[in-house]
């Protein structure tokens, strides 16, 4: 026959996102993904999945922005028409929502990055290494 392997297993893109989104291993679901606010593990802590081949960059931080941007800028515009609040006032308000956004939405969207790549077998998740 071929020298080519075959896939080992299916592994299915909405399980593996949701596990992500998680910040849990999308393996297994068990084992945490990240060891720190978003420094993946080499492998997972409880299957063994190795998780070092990932490549999420900048990508997350970017959907991350794309997404807040997409949120707070029409409630920015809402706000001020209903109620003209001080320029001050709105800046503040939306400075911090926007940061406290930003930092819930930055670790999910790693996980899903990085469980996109385990899924679809991207960066050296595929092969046997």
């Amino acid at each position: 026959m071929s020298d080519v392997a075959p896939m080992e297993v299916d592994r299915p893109l909405r399980p593996a996102l949701l596990r992500g989104w998680q910040r849990r291993c999308p393996n297994c679901g068990s084992g945490p993904m990240l060891r720190s606010y978003l420094k993946v593990r080499e492998s997972c802590p409880v299957c063994g999945e190795a998780l070092h081949h990932q490549r999420a960059d900048d990508g997350p931080a970017y959907v991350t922005i794309l997404i807040v941007g997409h949120i707070l800028g029409p409630m920015i515009l809402w706000a001020f028409v209903k109620w003209r609040p001080d320029p001050l006032v709105l800046t503040a308000v939306f400075s911090v929502g926007t940061v406290a956004l930003s930092l819930w939405l930055l670790p999910r969207i790693k996980g899903a990055f990085v469980a996109l790549q385990w899924s679809r077998r991207m960066h050296g998740f595929g092969s046997g290494e």
